[in-house]
């Protein structure tokens, strides 16, 4: 099993942040686009617990796959999970947490996952799937940056 973390800080109001992160149409708006993400599911404008996610994603060298989500365990304003159902992971948990640090917010995501295909995925993940997920969430913070600090 591995570990992916990643905090930021951003200068928008808790409100402005969950406006953000609560409609998930807006998971393409921080993909990077070269990953070809294209939700296939309807979609409400906001997530609620059980919410089924379907969509299509490209992972470079592996071409285009089918990928299940659940949206569970939300927090209102302060944290939600999705968890693959179907999807090229054995195991794959993200935790998006908001905390408010002083006159900022903390936003921090907790990635557990597990690669398939035994000793081959965990080659794989040394050669390639490690830094392909630092590179997508490298891209996340980017554009998080963009959209929720309006002080820059």
């Amino acid at each position: 099993m591995y570990t992916l973390y990643r905090e930021q800080y951003v200068t928008a109001k808790r409100a402005e942040a969950w406006d953000l992160l609560k409609n998930p149409a807006n998971l393409d708006l921080i993909t990077p686009h070269d990953l070809k993400f294209k939700i296939v599911s309807p979609l409400p404008r906001e997530m609620f617990n059980g919410l089924i996610i379907e969509y299509r994603i490209r992972i470079p060298w592996f071409g285009v796959h089918h990928w299940v989500a659940e949206i569970q365990h939300i927090r209102k304003m302060q944290a939600f999970v999705d968890e693959q159902r179907i999807g090229p992971y054995s195991f794959w948990y993200h935790y998006h947490q908001i905390d408010q640090e002083n006159n900022r917010l903390k936003l921090t995501d907790r990635v557990y996952y597990k690669v398939p295909y035994g000793i081959f995925g965990r080659f794989l993940h040394f050669l390639f799937i490690r830094k392909t997920l630092e590179r997508i969430f490298r891209y996340r913070n980017v554009k998080l940056h963009e959209l929720l600090n309006k002080d820059f």
